[in-house]
């Protein structure tokens, strides 16, 4: 495509005439006409499906981009110039108030093509199609445009767009990030038809101008220069009906060739820049198109071939010389295997690949959170192409650029009793897998369930069912003595009193991380554990890893005091990923902070100070998940900024003297905390003003002068996923008449309401005069709280 003089290219059965192929339309780059017109002819099968039977705006720049007027004119063009437009160029027309448009339909690759030749760079469509009769349809996707203003930051973008991300699964909307091939960043989500273009924008406007009001310092919603300082504008106007956007993957008239790119959600964290054309084809060679979801028809992948040779489609993605994947060129033979593999794949973004040998491959889904290990989640699983059976040994880094470029290890592997195999439709099997693999190294029943969500055939649900009988444990070994643990003494934890930085200075203080978890009373003997909940929960199941205690206690007859935790990477509590373990691979760990028991002497009135030292000298290290953590010292201030430095909740400061007091809620134990939280009574819930979002918001009490009294509504904090499972549980236990009786009436309006058997902790920034908790944040259910216990912590 080097010569200068006219001639024909082919494309889909079209002839095209294209002119000047060598001449420079970025002079930045030496982009020529010929690779632009290269360009949009080997990216129409992506381009297309997104623009079909839209009315295409072009922007044409004859002469190329440039900074003067002699090289860089451009134009808007809407009009079609009818006489030189090819027969078989789909049209549409549009009355205008300066009378009908003629548009183009970007319907197919050779009328892509076509538009390269005519330099059209940037080409522009609005939210809806037309349909085969060529009558405007309503919207079938929302666009929210943030324009990041003079002198604003890429953190800001970014928190933006994941702000605007959570504000829209909230009512039912999956979104996705296209940068814009300028300096911004496009937000899509899909609409099912029955909104108009008006509503649409409303709701656009409407999203803004609440995030508007929630963060001031971020967004603006106005288009006036003047506001935009150190802001991003949210523009929501392109959802008018006869505004146009930028169509994905189209080029940009910019310095570079850049592209209005989709992306992944992680992406927008790691990489920001603008990409080009060539990244682009680069990406969708090797990758799926992350805008495909939003399809009304198609997902990102075909289904996995069901053809004679099953590994037809995994070759296709795979070059044997660039990857150490296993690549096998004969077919797959038939065989009765029963293996299974989980790997931990960190590819753009983590996700856990879920494999089962069946008819000679590894029929595979993406699990992006992990097999869930709790019977109450549903995970989804996206079921990719079928691998070959060598691929369950692997491990090892696939080069960036590769299809599923990244680092791949084995989270667990083992073999699999099947129960039920319909394919396309449903499997349940019991996994076993190694003791020291990632299920706990317990059976684990799962069913997949084909759900087909989104209209995508590939989306399946994974849950954990309830063991098979002959499933059951096994008869205890000879060396674990089940009668022991009911030897050694129940004891209630001891709870530390909400105190201020003053209360915790001075002598005879010794000071802790205050740990972000759920308390826990651990029981070891005769080669057995159990762990048990403030309120008595058996929490032994739950936590598999924490058998480590027989191990590190073997031999003794120990109870222990300390709390359950999940560490982020940084290696800080989070509460939030202990409310999803089992639904996520995080481990958990005991942070073990008192002996009370020992060989048989209580140590419950022995000085606290000597049960840390003996505590110390018992479990030394600890071990992978059981922990001695060390003391913050004497000095308050220093243990203060500690915990302020490594991100925890606060302090707890404990009399060196003090004995340990059973169920008492001591002053010689004192907790300072960082961030105000509070332990809150649901008594109710709010829809969600979006018929699709599960709930809106949760009513809360606390216990006060004998009864429940009111302290306000929670409704941001929340995952779609805790959403929806909060809205399944609380259907359980609905009431007719509320709980409690001082609910303001703008508060009950429309109220759900529930028996006040939950407790769930929140954060919050102080308490109003009328007894309300101000700008209440959820973080999640305590489900090892009793609501009796609960009040408000003064």
């Amino acid at each position: 495509m080097a010569a200068t003089s006219a001639h024909q290219i082919e494309v889909e059965g079209r002839r095209i005439r294209v002119t000047n192929v060598d001449k420079v339309l970025y002079p930045a780059t030496g982009t020529t006409k010929g690779e632009v017109i290269a360009y949009y002819q080997h990216i129409a099968r992506w381009f297309v499906p997104h623009a079909r039977r839209r009315p295409a705006t072009r922007k044409r720049w004859p002469n190329g981009v440039g900074t003067d007027e002699a090289t860089g004119s451009s134009f808007f063009e809407k009009n079609l110039q009818t006489r030189s437009t090819p027969d078989w160029v789909a049209t549409a027309v549009i009355e205008h108030g300066g009378g009908p448009n003629t548009y183009p339909l970007i319907d197919d690759a050779a009328t892509l093509t076509w538009l390269g030749q005519l330099a059209a760079l940037e080409l522009h469509v609005p939210q809806w199609r037309f349909d085969e009769d060529l009558r405007p349809q309503n919207p079938d996707r929302l666009v929210l445009d943030l324009d990041p203003g003079p002198g604003s930051t890429v953190p800001q973008l970014v928190e933006l767009a994941h702000l605007l991300r959570e504000v829209l699964q909230g009512i039912g909307f999956e979104s996705v990030p296209v940068t814009s091939g300028s300096k911004g960043i496009h937000l899509y989500a899909g609409l099912d038809g029955s909104m108009t273009s008006d509503d649409a924008a409303e709701l656009a406007r409407e999203i803004a101008r609440q995030l508007e009001k929630l963060r001031p310092d971020l967004v603006v919603s106005d288009m006036t220069k003047t506001l935009r300082e150190g802001k991003i504008l949210l523009d929501w106007s392109q959802n008018n009906g006869s505004k146009t956007t930028i169509a994905p993957y189209s080029l940009r008239g910019r310095t570079h060739p850049t592209v209005a790119a989709p992306r992944e959600w992680d992406e927008i964290d790691e990489d920001l820049r603008q990409l080009d054309f060539a990244d682009v084809l680069r990406r969708l060679e090797t990758g799926a198109d992350p805008l495909a979801k939003l399809l009304p028809d198609q997902g990102t992948d075909a289904p996995p071939d069901a053809g004679p040779d099953r590994l037809r489609k995994y070759r296709s993605m795979r070059d044997a010389a660039r990857t150490p994947e296993p690549v096998p060129e004969a077919p797959p033979s038939k065989g009765a295997g029963n293996s299974f593999v989980i790997q931990e794949h960190h590819a753009r973004r983590l996700h856990y690949d879920f494999r089962l040998e069946h008819d000679g491959v590894l029929v595979s889904w993406a699990v992006p959170k992990g097999p869930p290990t709790s019977g109450t989640d549903n995970h989804l699983a996206v079921q990719t192409e079928d691998h070959p059976l060598e691929y369950g040994t692997f491990e090892g880094t696939i080069p960036k650029g590769e299809y599923g470029g990244g680092e791949v290890s084995i989270w667990d592997h083992g073999t699999y009793e099947l129960e039920k195999w319909r394919d396309g439709k449903e499997v349940i099997a019991t996994l076993r897998g190694a003791p020291d693999g990632g299920l706990g190294g317990v059976p684990r029943r799962y069913a997949l369930i084909a759900t087909k969500l989104g209209g995508d055939e590939k989306n399946w649900l994974i849950h954990l069912m309830d063991p098979e009988p002959e499933d059951t444990p096994a008869e205890p070994s000879p060396d674990v003595d089940p009668d022991a643990l009911r030897r050694l003494p129940d004891v209630e934890p001891m709870l530390a009193t909400l105190a201020t930085e003053d209360d915790i200075r001075g002598e005879g203080w010794r000071h802790e991380i205050k740990w972000d978890g759920y308390r826990a009373i651990a029981k070891v003997a005769g080669g057995a554990h159990r762990l048990t909940s403030r309120n008595g929960l058996d929490l032994t199941a739950k936590y598999p890893e924490l058998g480590e205690l027989t191990r590190l206690l073997e031999g003794h007859d120990v109870v222990l005091d300390g709390e359950v935790v999940v560490l982020d990477e940084g290696g800080v509590p989070r509460f939030e990923l202990l409310q999803r373990h089992g639904s996520t691979p995080g481990k958990a760990h005991l942070m073990v902070f008192d002996l009370l028991h020992l060989d048989g002497e209580s140590l419950l009135r022995v000085p606290y100070e000597e049960r840390r030292e003996r505590l110390a000298s018992l479990l030394g290290e600890g071990g992978r998940h059981v922990h001695v953590p060390e003391g913050l010292g004497e000095d308050a201030e220093a243990a203060l900024a500690i915990s302020r430095e490594l991100g925890m909740e606060g302090v707890v400061a404990k009399r060196d003297t003090g004995v340990y007091q059973p169920g008492k809620r001591a002053k010689t134990w004192l907790k300072v905390k960082h961030v105000r939280t509070q332990d809150v009574i649901i008594v109710g819930w709010s829809p969600g003003q979006n018929s699709r979002a599960p709930l809106g918001s949760l009513l809360m009490a606390v216990n006060a002068d004998g009864g429940l009294t009111y302290v306000g509504k929670v409704g941001s904090g929340f995952s779609d996923e805790e959403l929806r499972a909060s809205r399944e549980v609380l259907s359980g236990i609905e009431r007719k008449t509320p709980p409690v009786a001082d609910v303001p009436a703008k508060d009950a309006r429309g109220a759900h309401w529930v028996e006040p058997y939950l407790v769930a902790e929140v954060s919050y920034t102080e308490w109003t005069d009328s007894g309300r908790l101000r700008h209440p944040v959820w973080r999640g259910w305590r489900t090892d709280a009793d609501p009796e216990d609960v009040a408000r912590e003064q």
